[in-house]
């Protein structure tokens, strides 16, 4: 199977696991969960009620909800690390050849002495003669010696065709010495090579000396290693064939310990020695050797190897050793014979190296110079062949025995099979020529391993073969889609096939235009640059981008894959000028574009991927590049980016604000520009451009995803970074205690009525996305609990707004409410320039920037103050404060509004400033005010040092991005940085080809889970309970507060509990045991409202609701101290003005993925866990508040709400009016509802604060069937079974009542059954569990007693 159609085949398995596993389900009601659902269910939501024998006639699965939310990718850790992205430094770049080398010049000097042999020299008879396969005795010896040396610079010639060739035939000394030095003035810094053939003279000495001769032939005179060396110098190989070379190379170890324990520097000598046998061993006399064995095997290999295997074959009969001479073709034509034999051994040759080397002597030897390569290959054959004589040749640096590795009998077999048919091709050079299977055999051999390996096995040994065969074109399809399955098993492939060499072949095949190879080499590109990003350089270089934007341009192509495209082309331009502008020239930012605007929702080629990766990549070309900007400004990318921020993944949305912070110029208008300077105040263009990025970024200020929110803080930093000294004055105008400042009368405007989007905040279709709410308002200013530091420091004193202390006031002795008064007409400070966008902008701003800073999720509330301290506000720690009317906590449960923030403002005329002490941390001011901050303590910390006086534009509260006197690159690199792209590079470095190895597992453990809850939902319905006093578990859970609420956990026996101040605590009821307990944040506002399981029947996460409306979702809840925050938003949005505190009360339904919330506002919010995004603000049709909600666990997109006059009202969000129906039962607070158990939608129970308790079916709207007047007054919890027909009810008068569906009284509960017979506590809360008739409470008391039926259930 090709790999464009594995990945297809696999992509669309990866995103039908479940709904392919649950088709035996699809009679149930559940549906799709996209926004264009309404119309479609309409009719089978409505007729369902009017129906009930068509919904019980469902199947018991639809008892078993099917949606899995929040386990993505971005779910793992998003709190816990920064995401790094591909590397481009470190391990993963030690693939690459520090510095790629040639050999420039090659010495050969052939000590020869033909017809005189040395006198340590005995021959037998008869002896090997040929020197360069050349019989010196065949001719005169001196035109013997000169066709020897021609022959052997010829042969070298083959291997290095470009280097200078310089031979000295029987030298001396002196001659020597200026070969060495010539040919070291010739290559410079490239390598030279030294050969030296001592056949002629004498052994070398035990020093390590070689001899030449004087000049008249009668002596032989000795040279010392070290001499040579001094004359070579480095870098340099040296090749010595003949008897004895081994004393040579102890002779050079020697030398160069010498060197190093001098410290001379010549440690880092690079030279390289190939030696023909060890220092004790002669050079084999064999007839059937050449003399010169060594440089045969070095210099023609394939003829050497051939001579000697076919001696040692069963051919060796057969064959004629004279057709070897004549093997037809040429060795670089890989179709003939003899190109066929070369490529065999290159690749046997290199995979041996490559098994049986250190990783980084393989890269110096094997891949740095050619010419070393290609000796180095040789030299193993030389070792195979001459260990056959008993002569072993070693090298330094030394390499390990190779001579009987297995690859030599693949390449026996290649050769005989090669050899077998030489006499047919050289009797008919017509003939057709068979190929050997030897590469087919090896990728057989490869795809084998594939199949069964993994990281903790030994690697695939044909990995170096796969690289060969990417050369023909026959094998490379195969070879291609092989190593990309390799690569896809993991970073440690990948960098497996990088040290192998294979990055030229595959930046080579980039010329290619071959269609069928364009996805997988995406693919490789896309695995190696998740890697490694350092290959850009090359990439663009060699024209490799144009290649991946015709291929994003490709509509016949995968989306997925036209996604790893765009994120190769964001690689090239990431951080990388060059990539940027080679891009551009080639009009991506077009190309992108482009596809953005053509994508629209069930869109083929919508997919999420590529949406993602095409925002990333646009991001990646215009960030921090002016020119970039401007052309994605002159394209409407603004506008084109906006649209999907509506998307439904998190990740595209994410994306899209990252396209659009990077558009903002962090240049732009920055304290620098002296008055009046900056012409690009006049650009309107710009300035429209960047108000409506600002507006576009403010409608997902309240996105449901973090990593979303992360992005727009990001963006927002780069925003007040540019319009810095607009901002803090905005800010700073707020703070002042006026009631005429700036933000305070923008906001006071809008306090009249409720809080709406459109007073704010221009927002697209992404539904109520609120700025309004950011901050809650009364009436006056001083309603507002402050908790920031406002550090306006020097831009406003210099421009003469701010005098005096901090506490500036009417009554303070420099008044400035005139000024304050005229920056809010006029929208200027006299010695200011014009601010480029409007004040209500920027105050919107300023209120999204606070927002961030009170997020329930710590990574983006971090990031969120550093965005204010870029405005001079600096986050102060709170506590709870007593005032004279008692306890007062600063910011009870409030929005994220200013809870506890306290202004320093600059005190000083900054101007007049320069003769006070330097180092000034406590100003004389008056006392403050109590009606100012109810109490709170002063904050200064305001360090003044001399470059603060002399650029007064960076009074910043973050000391380090106030502490240049100038705006430089240096504070540049402060900006918090965006972590969406390296986040999305991750999931290139994972496994895309193959599914997770645990999924059989998860299924195994799903499939035993659903048999459970059936078995145990069976017998809860048909069991008959009648009474529920088996007390089988206490638990003191030591709250000072008592227990706000509790959860009994389906498939442990485990019981969750939380208190008041959000501090939860998971304990085994069984063992007796606490597991877990931990806060559920740190910020001073506290209140729990409830907590719910999400995907019970996998991997439960625990969703905690505060009273603030915030969400916060924990998995790993139950392993102690290691619970991981998953995912954090606010769920409630814009509440009515004058109200302290939202009382939020959400429930959660599994089957639709939907979390629906309310409380102190007049809409019903319905969020998308699945997309995390705000799908739906449907209107409460009602004055009063909602107290109590239930979301149907059998039909997904019911609802159920009680509110505070007593009324109930039914909701399904897939009929087109929402609203089903509503009915007032009750004269006073509902304080809980609930669903009857079974599948019947219509029957609802709710009770009051006054104590009834109210059966009603919703097809008699009129009134209740059934009534029950459970407490006097008092009632403070109600539970409803999920499955069995029994509801229970507490009240505030230490009393548990338990009823069946008949209203019949099963029994109540006063007293713990201890000795003393306790009375339980005033009843918090209640929770049956959801396939067992066992019942937890909750009360003031901290105890929580847990209840069985009279027969204890099996656990």
């Amino acid at each position: 199977m090709a790999l464009g159609d594995l990945m297809a085949s696999r992509f669309s398995q990866s995103s039908s696991v479940v709904s392919n596993h649950y088709d035996d389900y699809s009679s149930l009601e559940y549906v799709d969960l996209g926004a264009q659902r309404r119309d479609r269910d309409s009719e089978t939501a409505s007729c369902s009620y009017g129906n009930a024998t068509a919904t019980s006639a469902a199947t018991s699965m639809a008892y078993l909800p099917q949606t899995i939310v929040l386990c993505d990718l971005r779910h793992e850790a998003f709190e816990d690390c920064v995401p790094s992205g591909p590397s481009d430094r470190g391990l993963v770049s030690k693939w690459k050849p520090k510095d790629r080398m040639k050999t420039g010049c090659v010495a050969l000097v052939l000590c020869l002495n033909i017809s005189v042999d040395p006198p340590d020299v005995i021959k037998i008879s008869p002896c090997a003669r040929m020197e360069c396969w050349i019989d010196p005795y065949s001719m005169a010896p001196q035109k013997a010696l000169e066709t020897i040396g021609k022959s052997l610079s010829l042969q070298y010639e083959r291997w290095q065709p470009r280097a200078r060739y310089k031979i000295q035939l029987d030298p001396t000394v002196e001659e020597v010495k200026k070969l060495c030095t010539t040919c070291r003035k010739y290559a410079k810094s490239e390598r030279v090579l030294f050969h030296y053939n001592g056949h002629g003279v004498p052994k070398p000495t035990s020093n390590g000396e070689i001899w030449l001769f004087n000049k008249s032939y009668t002596q032989y005179i000795p040279l010392s290693m070290s001499d040579l060396d001094s004359w070579l110098k480095t870098p340099s190989i040296y090749v010595f064939d003949c008897s004895a070379a081994g004393r040579i190379i102890n002779a050079f170890i020697e030398l160069q310990e010498w060197s190093t324990s001098g410290s001379t520097g010549s440690s880092m000598r690079d030279c390289i020695l190939l030696a023909a046998c060890e220092a004790h061993e002669t050079l084999p006399q064999s007839a059937e050797f050449p003399a010169d064995v060594f440089t045969s095997c070095l210099t023609t290999p394939i003829k050497m190897a051939l001579r000697w295997f076919c001696t040692r074959s069963l051919l060796r009969e057969s064959i004629d050793y004279s057709l070897i001479d004549k093997i037809p073709g040429r060795q670089t034509d890989r179709k003939t014979l003899l190109g066929e034999l070369n490529w065999i051994f290159t690749a046997v040759t290199d995979t041996i190296a490559w098994n049986v080397l250190p990783h980084d002597l393989f890269q110096r030897l094997f891949r740095q110079d050619l010419l070393v390569a290609s000796l180095f290959r040789n030299f193993l054959l030389a070792e195979r062949i001459m260990r056959s004589a008993n002569c072993s040749p070693i090298s330094y640096p030394l390499l390990p025995p190779t001579h009987q590795h297995h690859m030599w009998d693949a390449w026996d077999m290649a050769a005989e099979i090669c050899i077998s048919q030489l006499p047919t091709l050289v009797e008919d050079p017509t003939a057709d020529f068979q190929p050997s299977p030897f590469f087919t055999e090896q990728l057989t051999a490869f795809e084998v391993w594939l199949d069964h390996g993994s990281e903790n096995k030994k690697p695939p040994e044909q990995l170096p073969i796969v690289l060969q065969v990417l050369l023909s074109q026959c094998h490379r399809f195969r070879a291609l889609v092989l190593l990309g399955r390799f690569l896809d098993m993991g970073p440690w492939a990948v960098d497996l096939a990088l040290s192998v060499g294979i990055f030229p072949y595959v930046l080579k095949l980039l010329q290619t235009t071959t269609p069928e190879l364009r996805q997988i080499l995406v693919f490789i590109w896309t695995k190696i640059l998740a890697l490694d990003k350092s290959c850009q350089v090359d990439l663009v270089k060699d024209g490799g981008h144009t290649y991946f934007i015709r291929f994003v341009d490709s509509i016949e192509a995968y989306p997925e894959q036209r996604a790893m495209a765009a994120f190769v082309l964001a690689v090239i331009a990431d951080g990388h000028r060059r990539g940027q502008e080679a891009c551009i020239q080639a009009n991506l930012i077009q190309v992108c574009l482009k596809h953005l605007q053509t994508s629209f929702p069930n869109d083929a080629q919508s997919e999420p991927l590529f949406l993602q990766w095409l925002c990333l990549c646009l991001g990646k070309l215009w960030e921090d590049f002016t020119e970039g900007q401007m052309i994605g400004l002159q394209t409407d990318a603004p506008a084109i980016s906006a649209h999907l921020l509506s998307e439904p993944q998190p990740e595209v949305r994410a994306s899209a604000v990252f396209a659009l912070g990077t558009l903002l110029d962090v240049g732009f208008n920055t304290s620098r520009d002296s008055v009046g300077v900056d012409e690009e105040c006049d650009d309107d263009e710009k300035i429209r451009a960047e108000i409506s990025i600002i507006k576009s970024l403010l409608t997902v200020i309240n996105d449901g995803s973090p990593l979303v929110r992360a992005e727009v803080a990001v963006a927002l930093a780069r925003f007040a970074f540019g319009h810095n000294k607009h901002l803090k004055a905005i800010a700073a105008a707020y703070w002042k205690p006026q009631g005429n400042s700036l933000l305070s009368s923008a906001i006071r405007g809008t306090a009249s009525g409720h809080t709406t989007p459109t007073q704010y905040v221009t927002h697209n279709s992404v539904g109520p996305s609120h700025i309004g709410p950011l901050l809650r308002v009364g009436g006056d200013n001083q309603s507002l609990a402050r908790d920031v530091r406002v550090s306006t420091g020097s831009p406003l004193a210099t421009s003469g707004i701010m005098h005096g202390s901090p506490l500036s006031d009417d009554s303070s002795q420099h008044s400035d409410s005139g000024v304050l008064n005229d920056c809010t007409s006029n929208g200027i400070v006299a010695h200011m320039r014009p601010r480029p966008l409007d004040n209500a902008l920027y105050t919107q701003c300023v209120l999204a920037m606070l927002s961030l800073a009170k997020d329930p999720s710590p990574r983006v509330a971090s990031l969120g103050r550093r965005v204010l301290s870029i405005i001079g506000i600096e986050q102060v720690a709170t506590k709870s404060l007593k005032s004279a009317s008692g306890a007062v906590r600063l910011g009870e449960p409030t929005t994220p509004s200013l809870a506890g923030l306290a202004r320093s403002s600059s005190w000083f005329d900054m101007n007049g400033g320069g003769h006070l002490p330097l180092t000034f941390r406590t100003p004389p001011v008056s006392p403050p005010r109590t009606s100012y901050l109810s109490g709170m303590r002063r904050v200064y910390s305001l360090e003044f040092r001399p470059h603060l006086m002399n650029s007064p534009d960076t009074g910043l509260a973050d000391p380090l991005l106030g502490s240049g006197g100038t705006y430089g690159v240096s504070e540049r690199s402060l900006l918090p940085q965006s972590t969406i792209y390296n986040w999305s590079c991750g999931h290139f470095s994972k496994p895309l080809l193959t599914a997770a190895d645990d999924g059989e597992e998860i299924m195994a453990r799903r499939e035993e889970r659903e048999k459970y809850a059936l078995d145990h939902i069976a017998k809860c319905q048909h069991s008959s309970i009648n009474k529920l006093h088996n007390h089988i578990a206490n638990w003191d859970t030591k709250f000072e507060t008592g227990t706000k609420t509790i959860l009994l956990q389906p498939f442990f026996p485990v019981v969750i509990a939380a208190d008041e101040n959000e501090k939860i605590r998971v304990w085994n009821y069984d063992e007796s045991t606490l597991l877990n307990s931990y806060d559920n944040h740190d910020y001073p506002d506290k209140g729990i409202s409830k907590l719910c399981l999400l995907n019970e029947l996998d991997d439960s996460l625990l969703l905690v609701a505060s009273c603030d409306g915030n969400i916060r979702i924990w998995k790993d809840y139950s392993s102690k101290g290691k619970q991981k925050l998953v995912t954090a938003f606010s769920s409630i949005q814009g509440h009515r003005p004058g109200v302290r505190s939202v009382h939020a009360v959400v429930d959660w339904q599994q089957q639709s993925g939907y979390l629906y919330s309310s409380g102190e506002i007049s809409s019903m919010m319905v969020w998308d866990l699945d997309k995390e995004q705000l799908v739906n603000s449907m209107p409460s049709s009602s004055d009063s508040s909602v107290s109590a909600l239930s979301a149907s666990q059998i039909h997904p997109g019911q609802f159920a709400a009680g509110f505070v006059d007593g009324s109930v009202r039914l909701y399904d969000v897939r009929t087109p009016e929402l609203m089903v129906c509503a009915t007032q039962p009750h004269s006073q607070r509902v304080m809980g509802i609930g669903f009857q158990p079974g599948l019947d939608p219509a029957k609802i129970v709710s009770a009051s604060q006054a104590g009834d308790i109210q059966f009603l079916d919703i097809r008699r709207q009129k009134d209740t069937y059934l009534t029950i007047d459970a407490h006097r007054g008092s009632l403070t919890a109600l539970a409803v079974h999920r499955h069995a027909p029994i509801i229970a009810s507490g009240s505030a008068k230490q009393l548990i009542k338990v009823f069946n569906l008949e209203g019949e009284q099963l029994g109540s509960i006063r007293s713990y059954p201890a000795f003393m017979a306790q009375k339980i506590g005033s009843v918090s809360c209640l929770n049956f569990h959801p396939y067992q008739v066992l019942l937890a409470a909750g009360a003031a008391d901290a105890c929580v007693p847990i209840y069985a039926d009279d027969i204890s259930p099996a656990r």
